[in-house]
C-alpha cells in the first residue's frame, strides 16, 4: 500500500491536503475528532470537485445529444456494412469528424472524477491502516480513527472482520446497518438518476440502440455500486453516496430548464414556458429567450411539442421572433400546420355558387368551380332517344318469361347490346 501511495502521491497529497483543510474549518465548529468534521470534510471535498467539473459536465449534455441525433445515421452504416467490420468503423469515424462529436465526451465527468476518488480511497485506506499519508501527520490520523459517522469508523468497511472494527472502537453490527444503509441509498440514487433520464429527457420519436444501452445502464450501475460498496471504507461510501445526490439533483435541473427535444421533459418545460410568455408579454431570461431562438430556427423541423408552443403564441397574438424575443400585434388565426407550414386556423373554405335548375338544363353560366358548361356532367346527361323508341320493358321481361315463347331476347342468347359491327366479306 506504501508503494502504491508513493506511486501516485501527485494525486493524494494534493486531495489529503484539502480534506485537511476543510477539517481545520469545521474542526473548529464541530471538534477536531467528530464525525461531523470529518464527514463533512469529504463533502465538501465532493462540492468542490464536482463544481469544477461542471464545464465537462456541459460538453457531456452536449455530446450525448449529438450522439442521439447521430443514432439513426450510425444505424444506417451499420446495415449498409455489416459484413466489413473495417469499413463500418472507418465510416463511422468519418461520420464523428464531420458532425464534430466524440463518444468519449459523454464519459468525460466519470473519468475526470476517477483520480479523485482513487486518491481518497487511498488515504481512509491508510487511516484504517493507521499509516500517514500526503499531509495527513501521527495526529490527524489519530483524530480520524476516533471519528464515527452514525457509529461507524470512518475508515471501516462491510468486510471487515469483527476484530479490525473493535481496534477502530466500534461494533460490528452498526458498522455492518451503517454501510448497508449507505450502499442501498447510493444505488437507489444512481437508478433513479438514470431513470429520470430514460423516462423523461429522451427523444421518444426516434427510437435508436442508444435507448437499449441507456436502459440496460439503468440496471447495471446500481448492481456494480452495490456488489463493490461493501469493500468501500465508510468514508468513501460518503463520498460516492454524495457524488449520486449532486448528479441526480445536476440532471434534474438539466431536464427542468434545458430538455432533450422531443422528449416529455421537453412538452412540460414549453407548457410552462407558453404560460409564462402570454402572462408577461415577453421572455424574461437568457435561458428562455435561448430555447425560443432555437424553436424558431427549426422552421419546418419543429416536432410536436414546439409547434403546438409556435401555435399557442400564436393565438394569444404573439409572435416569437428569431433573436428569441417575442412581440404582439399578431394575427391570432394564423397557426402552422403539421408540417410547420402557415395555415388560417379559422378561414372557411369557399364554395361554388349553387346554379338553378333551368340554368343547368340550358348550360347557363360557367360555376365558379371552373368546370366547362360545353361539357355536360354525368348528372345531367339525358338521353335523345325519344320516349316511343325505346322498347317497352316491362312487356319484353314478360315475353321473356312465358313459358313456350318463340324467341328470346338478344341479351339472354349472347348477343352484345347496342349497334353490331358488320362482319367482313369472306374471301373465295
Amino acid at each position: 500500500m506504501d508503494t502504491i501511495a508513493s506511486i501516485f502521491s501527485f494525486i493524494t497529497t494534493p486531495v489529503s491536503w484539502v480534506i485537511v483543510q476543510f477539517h481545520s474549518v469545521y474542526g473548529a465548529i464541530f471538534g477536531d475528532d467528530t464525525g461531523w468534521a470529518w464527514g463533512l470534510s469529504i463533502v465538501s471535498l465532493v462540492i468542490l470537485i464536482r463544481i469544477c467539473l461542471i464545464p465537462l459536465f456541459v460538453k457531456q449534455i452536449k455530446a450525448t445529444r449529438a450522439m442521439q441525433t447521430l443514432q439513426p445515421e450510425m444505424k444506417k452504416i451499420q446495415e449498409r456494412y455489416k459484413n466489413d467490420k473495417q469499413r463500418q468503423s472507418e465510416e463511422m469515424m468519418k461520420l464523428y469528424k464531420e458532425t464534430g462529436t466524440n463518444p468519449l465526451s459523454s464519459c468525460l465527468p466519470i473519468l475526470a472524477q476517477s483520480p479523485f476518488f482513487f486518491a481518497l480511497y487511498h488515504v481512509l485506506n491508510s487511516i484504517a491502516n493507521n499509516d500517514t499519508i500526503g499531509v495527513i501527520n501521527q495526529g490527524l490520523l489519530e483524530s480520524a480513527q476516533k471519528a464515527h459517522i452514525v457509529g461507524a469508523p470512518l475508515a471501516a468497511k462491510f468486510t471487515d472482520s469483527a476484530a479490525d472494527v473493535t481496534a477502530l472502537d466500534a461494533s460490528l453490527t452498526t458498522v455492518r446497518i451503517v454501510t448497508a444503509v449507505m450502499i442501498v441509498l447510493m444505488s437507489a440514487s444512481q437508478f433513479y438518476t438514470q431513470r429520470q433520464l430514460m423516462t423523461k429527457n429522451v427523444d421518444t420519436t426516434v427510437k435508436t440502440p442508444f435507448m437499449q444501452q441507456q436502459k440496460m445502464l439503468m440496471y447495471v450501475f446500481p448492481i456494480m455500486f452495490a456488489v463493490f460498496g461493501i469493500n468501500f471504507p465508510v468514508g468513501v461510501l460518503v463520498y460516492w453516496l454524495t457524488t449520486n445526490v449532486w448528479t441526480m439533483g445536476q440532471q434534474m435541473y438539466v431536464i427542468r430548464n434545458n430538455p432533450t427535444p422531443g422528449s416529455k421533459a421537453q412538452a412540460a418545460y414549453l407548457e410552462r414556458l407558453h404560460k409564462h410568455v402570454t402572462q408577461h408579454g415577453k421572455t424574461r431570461s437568457r435561458g428562455e429567450r435561448a430555447i425560443v431562438k432555437a424553436i424558431v430556427s427549426k422552421g419546418r423541423d419543429r416536432n410536436e411539442f414546439e409547434r403546438k408552443f409556435i401555435n399557442g403564441l400564436n393565438k394569444a397574438g404573439l409572435a416569437a421572433q428569431a433573436d428569441g424575443t417575442v412581440t404582439k400585434g399578431v394575427n391570432p388565426e394564423v397557426t402552422e400546420t403539421e408540417d410547420g407550414t402557415p395555415a388560417t386556423g379559422t378561414a372557411k373554405r369557399q364554395q361554388p355558387k349553387r346554379q338553378s335548375k333551368s340554368q343547368r338544363q340550358s348550360g347557363g353560366p360557367k360555376p365558379a368551380g371552373g368546370a366547362d358548361p360545353d361539357t355536360p356532367t354525368t348528372s345531367l346527361i339525358k338521353s335523345d332517344e325519344p320516349e316511343d323508341a325505346k322498347p317497352a320493358g316491362g312487356a319484353a321481361k314478360q315475353a321473356a318469361s312465358k313459358p313456350g315463347s318463340g324467341g328470346r331476347s338478344k341479351a339472354q342468347s349472347g348477343q352484345r347490346k347496342g349497334p353490331q359491327r358488320p362482319k367482313s366479306p369472306s374471301k373465295k
